[in-house]
């Protein structure tokens, strides 16, 4: 299965977010909230992206590989996906400004959730349901 390649490398990205954050909490004593701290906030923003987008784009992705899709496609939208995922967190843990990574990671994202939503209406009208 395609996407639980994917789904993997979405979870260990998720973990190395998670252990940033809890880092910084550790480093500034911070348990709950920021606490005016603009790195921790940073890295409490990438987590919380992340886990705001990985859920819907792996369902989409699964749903789409079990579809029947080519197996190019399934990899190409879930490297895609992951890339996204790290340019976006690398960009937003650098500054809460605009950055080339969040941007790219951000558009990138959209596109591959408005791709795998384009192409299951498709397959599903293909099929006749």
């Amino acid at each position: 299965m395609i996407t639980g390649f994917y789904a993997g490398l979405c979870g260990l990205l998720l973990v190395v977010l998670y252990v940033r954050v809890s880092q910084r909490r550790l480093a500034t004593k911070i348990g709950a909230g920021s606490g005016g701290d603009v790195l921790l906030e940073q890295r409490i923003r990438a987590h919380a992206n992340f886990v705001e987008n990985a859920p819907l784009a792996l369902i989409l992705l699964l749903l789409f590989e079990r579809g029947g899709a080519e197996p190019l496609y399934v990899h190409a939208f879930g490297a895609s996906f992951v890339i996204a995922r790290i340019l976006h967190a690398e960009g937003l843990s650098k500054t809460f400004a605009r950055s080339p990574g969040r941007f790219y990671g951000s558009v990138l994202t959209l596109l591959v959730i408005l791709g795998l939503a384009i192409a299951l209406l498709v397959q599903a009208l293909g099929h006749g349901t």
